[in-house]
């Protein structure tokens, strides 16, 4: 059965322009304990409003597995490494999960 653990952790998703980025900001937040796991989803299209102009971009989606206490050093990380003016930041709290799994996620922060 799925644990509730009080939504206590984060998948949060970022798109990044090339795979170089996407795996620099994931071996950041993984090697930092900031992160547990990061996935990395390639080549994916991207259409969206910018400035006025509508975009068309080839883009790699980072789907990243954190507390959500590392929430404001995930942010951090991402703003400081992205190329874009305002890279796309979404955190969706995980209601429930396999219970070791969620564990797994707070073991890995642990070693901070």
């Amino acid at each position: 059965m799925a644990l509730n653990m009080n939504a206590n952790h984060h998948l949060i998703f970022c798109t990044c322009p090339d795979k170089n980025i996407a795996e620099n900001i994931a071996r950041l937040l993984v090697e930092s304990n900031t992160a547990a796991c990061v996935n990395i989803l390639p080549s994916m299209t991207s259409i969206y409003q910018w400035k006025g102009q509508v975009e068309v971009a080839e883009e790699q989606l980072l789907l990243i597995k954190a507390p959500k206490a590392h929430y404001q050093a995930i942010e951090s990380t991402i703003r400081s490494h992205h190329p874009y003016e305002l890279p796309e930041i979404i955190a969706v709290s995980i209601d429930r999960g396999l219970p070791e799994y969620l564990h797994w996620i707070d073991s890995c922060h642990s070693l901070s």
